[in-house]
């Protein structure tokens, strides 16, 4: 689906007569459909983003929707997802859009997740202003316990190198 989505977006050809592209294309043909035709214009698509020093990923889609800058993240999905069960969702738009405005001077107002099934059934859950301030703030918190928790595993595998030679010549006795 994501490739038939950025071939697209890039104005090129594409098709896959497998399975899997035959079951994709028309999921891909509903998003164009319905998400994609607010869109103004398209800055680019499968972005490499990276906040300096701390992560990095790819996004789906960057662009101008409704007048607002905005970071897209397409999904797949092989039943509806109800709201609480995509928080992650919401955390990984905030951390491109903290990485796009942190690398690129940008102002990315607004995060959207669009999301198909099979049965070519649409969602789009769309936020901005405070509300991805608020997701930029969780995901800055999940960031921090990760560091805490990787700082505390090298703590923990720290080895004191007399002891490891006493206990090396005293496993060759």
């Amino acid at each position: 689906m994501h490739k038939f989505l950025e071939s697209h977006i890039q104005g090129v050809g594409y098709d896959d007569l497998t399975e899997i592209g035959c079951q994709a294309k028309p999921m891909a043909e509903k998003i164009i459909e319905v998400g994609l035709t607010p869109i103004e214009e398209f800055y680019g698509s499968e972005i490499m983003l990276h906040y300096p020093g701390l992560y990095a990923g790819s996004t789906d889609l960057v662009c101008l929707h409704n007048g607002l800058e905005t970071i897209i993240d397409f999904k797949q999905s092989n039943r509806p997802k109800r709201e609480e069960w995509i928080n992650d969702y919401y955390m990984q738009i905030a951390a491109y859009c903290m990485a796009h405005d942190e690398v690129h001077g940008s102002k990315i107002r607004q995060g959207i997740i669009m999301v198909c099934t099979p049965d070519l059934y649409y969602q789009e859950f769309k936020f901005q202003d405070t509300e991805l301030k608020r997701w930029k703030h969780r995901w800055l918190a999940r960031l921090d316990m990760y560091h805490e928790l990787e700082r505390d595993e090298k703590e923990r595998a720290k080895i004191d190198p007399k002891a490891l030679l006493e206990e090396f010549e005293n496993d060759k006795q």
